[in-house]
């Protein structure tokens, strides 16, 4: 087993839940967000492409809220929209209507679960 950097163990987490990765210091490119650690690069992290973003939010939600959107109660429903809306989903183009058909509701009621959260 080779040594991973403490830094890299912490940040893991917090990497996977975006979609990121971590990539060694020698493969680091120049768009990748560099992990400096007293003043040696260890890595950097590589973020994912926008392409899918909405989908991997999508995932995430089901994770947290324990399982697939049109299975979820309405209650949960607007719970995902809410944490859609907080993590920016609805700032990408066709959002409402991709939710909404992941969510197997109208759009009508998407801007109805908006409407009440920024009430």
């Amino acid at each position: 087993m080779s040594y991973v950097h403490p830094v890299v163990k912490a940040i893991k987490p917090v990497v996977d839940a975006v979609g990121a990765t971590i990539v060694p210091a020698d493969q680091r490119e120049p768009a990748d967000v560099p992990l400096n650690w007293e003043g040696e690069l260890i890595g950097a992290v590589r973020m994912p492409p926008l392409h899918g973003a909405l989908d991997r939010l999508i995932d995430s939600v089901e994770a947290e809220l324990g399982g697939p959107l049109p299975a979820l109660s309405r209650e949960d429903k607007q719970r995902a929209v809410r944490l859609l809306d907080e993590r920016g989903a609805f700032i990408l183009r066709r959002a409402v209507e991709d939710v909404a058909d992941a969510m197997g509701v109208s759009r009508i009621t998407i801007y109805n679960y908006l409407n009440a959260i920024h009430r």
